[in-house]
């Protein structure tokens, strides 16, 4: 019997695909993108680190440059200090190279002026021109054009002219208040007063004082000057005073020049003198109060010293209001300066205003030259 036939189930023969396998690198090709790649960046770090220490260079040059100019500026300007010197612009080694620097700011603290001192004197000149043969060997430099800034501070007023007894504080954009006590004569007396600040002429800052008065506590008010309004007059607590007061009303009606100066009769003076009824019914009248503080009693200090004793006033204070005029108390509060003159060029002022923190000037030149 035979067996029975094998019928294959499939079609086909099965066989087995194998999977693919990746080309073979090509070695020339692995070679050379990591030469280019690392050959790029070693250009690209050699360039960095140029790059660095380039900049580094020019920046030491420009601090060295600051260093000698701000040495250079104090000897020739005759500084206390030496200024903080600013140099712009980069690369500043190609600009000294081409003589020629884009702009330089110069700061200078304290500079004295007249009776004051300046706090800081900020100025920036532009397009300068180098003097010299070589980068080495700068002798000088011209400077076109200049723009800056002046500042009188009042704290330094205050403790140069003040002296820590008077301040002085803005009041408005060319007004500034005094406050304070001026001793005088052994007594400290309150000051009281108000300073214009303008331009004077294209170099100067001129100060004008008015206002002044001079209290003497609540008995006196002393105002510098000949008018009628100005020496030293009663207040008018102290006015009301005298009116209520019999002996002081009585030594004021013994003085011939103050009866006169009062606009009261005769034969009013000497029904008061006689009976205290008639002299309350004289100094009770509201014109006598306005008519003794009209009295100046640096008048009566002369011809009639007992009765400014009788008063309350010393006689040695009084003495010396007299010598505190006008001019004297005006130029001790004086704020004004002048710009210095330069050797060469113009420097002139453009604005004068006054700022929370002092007096800004703000200055402007051209022409300026630096050096021989």
């Amino acid at each position: 019997m035979r067996s029975p036939q094998y019928i294959p189930t499939h079609p086909y023969p099965y066989y087995e695909e194998e999977p693919e396998q990746p080309a073979p690198p090509n070695p020339r090709r692995s070679r050379r993108r990591p030469r280019r790649g690392r050959f790029a960046l070693k250009a690209a770090v050699a360039l960095a680190v140029l790059a660095a220490f380039l900049t580094l260079a020019d920046r030491w040059a420009v601090l060295y440059a600051e260093h000698r100019a701000a040495d250079t500026l104090k000897d020739r300007l005759r500084l206390t200090a030496a200024p903080e010197v600013e140099i712009d612009g980069f690369p500043f080694l190609s600009q000294l190279v081409g003589r020629r620097l884009d702009s330089v700011k110069v700061t200078v603290p304290d500079v004295a002026a007249d009776r004051v001192t300046l706090a800081a004197v900020s100025a920036t000149a532009h397009d300068i021109r180098l003097d010299g043969d070589g980068p080495t060997s700068v002798r000088g430099a011209r400077v076109p054009r200049l723009d800056g800034d002046v500042l009188l501070s009042f704290a330094d007023m205050n403790r140069e002219l003040g002296a820590s007894q008077v301040t002085f504080t803005g009041a408005g954009r060319d007004r500034i208040a005094v406050r304070g006590t001026l001793p005088v004569a052994g007594h400290d007396l309150r000051l009281r007063a108000d300073v214009r600040v303008a331009r004077d002429g294209e170099r100067g800052v001129d100060t004008r004082i008015g206002g002044m008065r001079l209290d003497i506590g609540e008995l006196a008010t002393y105002r510098p000057g000949t008018r009628a309004s100005q020496g030293l007059h009663l207040t008018r607590e102290s006015a009301a005073a005298v009116a209520r007061e019999t002996r002081k009303a009585r030594a004021l009606l013994a003085v011939p020049s103050v009866v006169r100066a009062l606009g009261v009769p005769d034969a009013t003076v000497r029904e008061a003198q006689r009976s205290d009824t008639a002299l309350s019914r004289l100094t009770g009248r509201p014109e006598f109060v306005r008519q003794a503080m009209r009295l100046n009693l640096l008048d009566l200090a002369l011809a009639h010293p007992e009765l400014l004793d009788r008063l309350g006033l010393d006689p040695a204070l009084l003495d010396a209001l007299s010598q505190l005029t006008r001019p004297v108390l005006a130029d001790r509060l004086s704020l004004g300066f002048r710009l210095p003159e330069p050797p060469s060029g113009d420097l002139r002022l453009r604005d004068v205003r006054v700022a929370k923190d002092g007096i800004r000037v703000r200055i402007e030149g051209s022409g300026l030259a630096v050096g021989p």
